[in-house]
């Protein structure tokens, strides 16, 4: 029997005072949310908070937990959770060419990678939370 290897993720869709969305360029995938993966002995919300921080510098505070997008054919399950600024400042790191907030219609066409456009859409509709999408990709 083999040990099963699965990825969890966490990520945060943050909307400042002014309702506009954080958004990160990464080297890879273009414009998203900042998120990744959970370290061992973290908590979801732990992970989240940490990876927005490392990713764009602002501090957040976790609002509530929308949801999780599951690709089973790759084991990956992706937890996303709505938050607010608290601190930090804009700032760019290795896994982020820019940072910044945007207007949400401009911010949802900035981001074109795979399904992240709709995991953004779905968090921002709180009638659908809690919220399970699963997908073969």
């Amino acid at each position: 029997m083999s040990i099963p290897k699965h990825i969890v993720s966490a990520a945060a869709i943050v909307l400042n005072e002014k309702g506009q969305l954080l958004l990160i360029k990464g080297p890879r995938r273009g414009w998203e949310m900042p998120g990744g993966q959970v370290e061992e002995g973290e908590t979801l919300n732990e992970a989240a908070i940490r990876e927005t921080k490392e990713e764009s510098g602002v501090d957040i505070e976790i609002i509530k937990f929308c949801g999780i997008y599951q690709n089973v054919s790759r084991s990956i399950c992706n937890t996303l959770f709505l938050g607010k600024p608290v601190g930090g400042k804009l700032t760019t790191s290795s896994e982020s060419l820019e940072v910044g907030y945007f207007p949400l219609n401009e911010a949802l066409e900035m981001v074109t990678w795979n399904n992240f456009r709709e995991r953004i859409v779905s968090c921002l509709n709180e009638e659908d939370y809690p919220f399970l999408v699963e997908f073969n990709k």
